[in-house]
């Protein structure tokens, strides 16, 4: 079994996370697509978070996260989709333009990997993601 540590912890601790803009817009193709992966990607470095899968579509994002056990799972969200909010204001001012207060919805979805395996997660987020880009052409 693969788990990582802290000082006096040996974990895995594994979220499934989904998360999606304000009226669940589709805003997130082209620059902002790209900007966000790599906005998200920065932030989980800086908080020591691994993403194991991940995919921005449109209207959503899917995030497959190794999350140390020191974070909650809701602060580690106030916390990615806060920064990226105001990343994505600071590259795209058109969004604040419109009137826009905020850029993702207030909620997310979240499930622990345990009751399936991580081999599963990766392949649905990986169909999403195809479907997502086959939109896109």
């Amino acid at each position: 079994m693969y788990n990582q540590s802290l000082s006096h912890t040996r974990w895995k601790c594994q979220y499934h996370i989904v998360f999606i803009p304000k009226y669940r817009r589709k805003v997130m193709y082209g620059a902002v697509k790209k900007d966000l992966v790599e906005i998200i990607k920065t932030l989980c470095e800086y908080k020591h978070v691994k993403i194991t899968a991940g995919a921005v579509a449109e209207d959503h994002v899917h995030l497959c996260v190794e999350l140390p056990p020191k974070y909650a799972v809701s602060d580690f969200m106030g916390y990615l989709k806060g920064k990226s909010a105001l990343q994505v204001f600071d590259r795209h001012p058109e969004f604040r333009a419109r009137g826009d207060k905020e850029f993702w919805a207030r909620g997310y979805y979240v499930e622990t990997i345990g009751n399936i395996d991580e081999a599963t997660v990766k392949r649905y987020i990986e169909k999403q993601k195809e479907e997502s880009e086959k939109g896109n052409d």
